[in-house]
């Protein structure tokens, strides 16, 4: 099980001093999606330069144009790229060719996704190297959790790992280390704590006891 440090609502040196605070106790550092829209890809080159020992995502939740743009990703030094599960199995496949072409790895985000289990179980036969169950932003504030999705696509993916994203905190991390995922992503569950490097060094010791 790996903890991936999810950052969303920073810039590139804003992200540097949090990343700081806590490398020796994170896994997997997470550009996402507004920090690349706002900043682009130089983003994952700049991280992936300053702390090489981090395998670094890139949140693109690419929907289209998929090989390109894990293509562009690669070439940023990004270590694995999202793809939006909603996006078509052409896209998706396109994905995951580019990927192995250039030694990385493609996460599927099953955000809005209707049939959790049926879409999982596609998207392992297409050859994804993550699949991630992600309760977003939105759906958090209306009290929503991505356990009870983890638990379904745990029933049926044979092949990807499985990730689970959205609303994680220290209180609610033992429920999820219950349900085994590979990978677990926090964002504001360390980003908006003030002793960070307490916090993700407690996860990351509920993870790998897990």
């Amino acid at each position: 099980m790996e903890l991936q440090l999810a950052l969303d609502l920073v810039n590139i040196p804003e992200a540097k001093e949090l990343i700081k605070e806590v490398e020796n106790q994170i896994d997997i550092v997470e550009i996402g999606t507004p920090i690349i829209k706002i900043e682009g890809l130089k983003a994952v080159k700049e991280i992936k330069d300053t702390f090489p020992n981090l395998q670094v995502l890139a949140d693109l939740k690419t929907m289209d144009a998929a090989a390109y743009e894990v293509l562009k990703a690669s070439e940023a030094r990004a270590d694995i790229v999202t793809i939006l599960g909603v996006a078509e199995d052409e896209s998706i496949k396109g994905a995951v060719e580019e990927a192995k072409k250039q030694g990385k790895k493609v996460l599927v985000d099953l955000i809005a996704v209707k049939d959790i289990e049926t879409r999982a179980k596609e998207l392992d036969a297409l050859g994804v190297d993550y699949i991630c169950v992600h309760t977003g932003y939105d759906l958090q504030a209306v009290g929503k959790n991505s356990l009870e999705d983890l638990l379904k696509i745990k029933q049926v993916v044979k092949n990807a790992k499985t990730a689970i994203a959205g609303g994680i905190k220290l209180e609610t991390l033992p429920e999820v280390v219950k349900a085994q995922p590979d990978l677990v992503i926090v964002g504001g569950g360390i980003a908006n704590q003030e002793d960070k490097q307490a916090v993700a060094a407690k996860m990351q010791e509920m993870i790998k006891q897990g």
